[in-house]
């Protein structure tokens, strides 16, 4: 029994940051303190609060100790755990209280909203451990299907709970299975898309990397309910360490008996297997995904038949992302009601999401459905930087829009995201401010989507592609508003008859931006001005001669010599020459230099 547990983050964001040698210097200094027996180190998963990195929390006390270092090591073994003294020099600062208490965790303004159900067990448990999962109920839920209910009861409590599939279309995950279930076949199968494609998104790959075994645990369940024995996951190679600990947790689930024949002794056999992505974003589209586990190139298959029906090598399958299977062992343990009481009407239960961009509190967030995104950006995730103005949100990544200010209020579901032009998608939440240029935001997205269609339809393959042109014709300052028509009746054309839901989707950040924000779509084509500054080709840098001192910093800093004057006089730029990289601005120390 340790009086004293030191939960480290093992995560990515973390690990990037060198936490695996944070844990090396506290066990040594641990061990150097003749602390071995009273303090255990645990490297877990993610805490959320992925801008503080790397990530320390002492208990009892709760102490968060944030932008940890491993010469902090020392200090905090010889003052907290042999001494009893906070460090309150690496506490997160909103935590800290008069003398010598700190606040909880959940009181903060990045905890206190969230409701954490798909992230419970990540920066709580040992992700490479199946005790620890066990010991937070792991396999109950499991335990509980096979020995007290038929498929059709666990079918039946998924419908109740309202849960749909959090991938992005947002498709009742009971209805799914149900349609499963009742096709005969000698084969079925579980799959779970943990291929994540989203930029921005790391949702799927934090689960992965701080509760694998709730992932094993509900295909397994799924498999009960739908008669499958085999499912497979279906991971990006570029998620190495959720890779890792899904290799570690499959192989444990099997020595203990909760994976492979007989599982608990009821006769039911199931089994996972990895199959690993090169990244394509298209395998995120289901029947793709199915493809590429085949052995063949990932492009999708025309539907239907639906993969219920004849999915992978042609059996009846289901499949669901990462988060959609973390939601369901606590469902069979707590009961249909208690996930449907979160939520709203048609959304029930919470959502993560991957908060970044132009944000003061950067990570992993878990809300319910219906929290408003005004609660995201300015309460759970701090605001924005340096006292900037709010913009946009693009949730969806590039199969999703842009959101207004105008709806910050909205609460955030499946249905009223559509209804405003955007979508749930997966569940990054990019958040933009005043300096952001929306359709140099379109164009981002979509050369993204022009890169990654797998290029089997013509909609995709050629559509997206002139889109992209169209584009950059205009932030170039050199389309008509002809063109801007031709781009608006090319969406909906790609939208129409693209094949898979990639390309039908691809065209949402241009619809989005030019329904909110079609006055810079405008202003790029008729006055040839970025209003945010962002386009170079529409740029230019001036030097304001009642500020300029005449020093000639900013003339020595141009490397292409496009700034002349004299000592002590104003300097002028040649826009002919400026290459517009802002090497004159940076340096300037009279804020003589502007750009526009």
């Amino acid at each position: 029994m340790y009086r004293s547990h030191v939960l480290v983050c093992g995560g990515t964001g973390c690990s990037s940051s060198n936490s695996q040698l944070i844990i090396d210097e506290m066990e040594k200094e641990i061990e150097a303190a003749g602390l071995t027996e009273e303090v255990k180190v645990v490297k877990t998963g993610c805490f959320g609060l992925c801008a503080l990195g790397p990530i320390m929390i002492i208990y009892p006390e709760g102490s968060f100790y944030s932008e940890v270092k491993p010469s902090d090591a020392h200090e905090i073994v010889q003052e907290h755990l042999l001494k009893g003294r906070i460090v309150k020099r690496l506490l997160y600062q909103e935590t800290v209280q008069e003398g010598n208490n700190v606040k909880s965790l959940n009181e903060t303004n990045f905890y206190a909203k969230q409701h954490r159900v798909a992230l419970r067990n990540c920066g709580v448990i040992n992700p490479e451990n199946i005790d620890e999962y066990i010991a937070v109920d792991g396999y109950a839920a499991l335990g509980k299907v096979l020995t007290e209910m038929t498929p059709q009861q666990v079918i039946d409590t998924v419908l109740a709970s309202g849960l749909r599939g959090r991938g992005g279309a947002g498709f009742p995950t009971g209805r799914k299975w149900s349609f499963a279930a009742v096709n005969e076949a000698d084969q079925k199968y579980v799959c779970c898309n943990a291929d994540e494609g989203d930029p921005g998104a790391f949702m799927d790959r934090s689960i992965l990397e701080g509760d694998p075994h709730v992932v094993l645990e509900a295909m397994a369940i799924a498999g009960y309910a739908i008669g499958a024995s085999q499912g497979y996951i279906y991971v990006r190679a570029e998620y190495p360490i959720a890779v890792h600990r899904l290799q570690i947790a499959i192989k444990q689930a099997r020595e203990y008996g909760l994976l492979g024949k007989d599982i608990f002794g009821t006769g039911f056999n199931f089994d996972i297997d990895l199959r690993l992505g090169a990244g394509a974003f298209v395998c995120g589209e289901e029947t793709a995904l199915m493809t590429s586990i085949e052995g063949h190139r990932g492009e999708p298959r025309p539907r239907p038949p639906f993969p219920a029906l004849k999915g992978l090598f042609q059996k009846p399958t289901i499949l669901n992302n990462v988060e959609t299977y973390a939601n369901v062992p606590q469902i069979i343990l707590k009961g249909a009601d208690w996930f449907a009481s979160m939520g709203t009407e048609k959304s029930k239960g919470t959502k993560v999401f991957a908060l970044g961009g132009k944000i003061n509190n950067t990570g992993l967030v878990e809300v319910p459905m219906g929290t408003t995104l005004r609660e995201i950006i300015e309460e759970i995730g701090g605001g924005i930087p340096n006292g900037k103005k709010f913009k946009a949100a693009q949730t969806g990544g590039p199969s999703g829009g842009c959101i207004p200010a105008e709806h910050l209020d909205v609460p955030i579901d499946y249905d009223n995201l559509i209804a405003i032009g955007s979508m749930m998608g997966s569940g990054g939440l990019i958040v933009m401010d005043e300096d952001t240029c929306m359709v140099d935001i379109a164009k981002f997205f979509l050369e993204f989507t022009v890169d990654e269609s797998c290029g089997k339809c013509t909609p995709c393959r050629v559509g997206t592609k002139r889109m992209y042109e169209i584009l950059d014709k205009i932030t170039r300052g050199q389309a008509t508003m002809e063109d801007l028509d031709k781009l608006e009746e090319l969406c909906y054309y790609v939208k129409n008859n693209a094949l898979c839901g990639l390309g039908q989707t691809a065209p949402n950040p241009i619809l989005s931006t030019l329904r909110y924000f079609r006055d810079e779509y405008i202003a790029h084509i008729k006055d040839k001005t970025c209003p945010a500054g962002v386009c170079k080709h529409l740029m230019k840098y001036t030097i304001d001669p009642d500020k300029c001192k005449g020093c000639t910093l900013c003339a020595r800093n141009c490397p292409v010599g496009a700034i002349s004057g004299t000592v002590k006089k104003p300097h002028v730029i040649d826009n002919s020459k400026c290459i517009k990289c802002g090497a004159c601005m940076e340096k300037c120390r009279f804020g003589a230099i502007s750009k526009k």
